[in-house]
């Protein structure tokens, strides 16, 4: 009977060290909500500086359970994308180049999870001195993307991409250029949607891509090239 008791006794023992010794469940930040610069926006300013730079303050709602936050930025005429890491607060001020497109993001962090949580991304003009016009952005290519590899359906594929800018509607149309040269050649012009299906390809051969957007005041912007494969 006592060694039934005292095997009763160890089991309670462990049993209250387990309950004593858990670890509570890690819990992910939530993303974070962008308020400035604005989606779209075209006049933004900040702090002017100088003839070609300015002061631009980047705002965000707090996250539920960040902790901290990171926020990428990138130049959409260079393609360069720069990072202000671990923020603790929901405000930064960063200096930029006056007359240049950008899109920008939050990812926010916790140290309580590995789970980060990543912001939409918004894009916005910083304006430069007497700007009347501005170009469209560069168009975001969707499909094929970037080292892709695809089957070709009957020997062909389709391409296909977004546009965007800061005055809606302004948007004129594509040049799309397509070739097995890393400096590809124009495929066809002036297309008005954003999609171009039936495109032609070999089996096995890499090819290079790249869209130019036009708008109704001639300006344009660039892509940049992207490369694919096909199966």
């Amino acid at each position: 009977m006592k060694r039934i008791i005292a095997g009763i006794s160890v089991i309670l023992m462990l049993c209250g060290c387990s309950g004593k010794n858990s670890v509570p469940s890690a819990t992910a930040p939530a993303v974070a909500i962008l308020t400035a610069p604005a989606l779209n926006a075209v006049c933004t300013t900040g702090t002017v500086l100088s003839a070609t730079q300015s002061t631009v303050t980047f705002t965000w709602n707090p996250a539920v359970n960040a902790q901290t936050y990171d926020l990428y930025l990138k130049n959409l005429l260079t393609a360069v994308t720069t990072t202000q890491s671990d923020i603790t607060g929901t405000t930064v001020a960063i200096t930029l180049l006056r007359g240049t497109p950008y899109s920008w993001y939050i990812v926010s962090k916790t140290s309580k999870s590995t789970t980060t949580a990543q912001s939409a991304t918004w894009k916005f003009y910083n304006a430069g001195i007497g700007v009347v016009t501005y170009a469209p952005f560069p168009a975001a290519i969707v499909s094929p993307t970037f080292a892709q590899n695809v089957t070709a359906t009957a020997g062909t594929i389709n391409l296909s991409w977004t546009g965007s800018s800061v005055n809606a509607g302004s948007i004129a149309g594509y040049d799309i250029y397509l070739s097995t040269s890393a400096t590809p050649a124009l495929l066809k012009s002036g297309v008005t949607d954003s999609f171009l299906n039936g495109v032609a390809v070999t089996s096995g051969t890499t090819y290079y891509w790249r869209v130019i957007t036009k708008d109704a005041s001639g300006d344009t912007s660039d892509s940049g090239v992207y490369q694919f494969k096909v199966n």
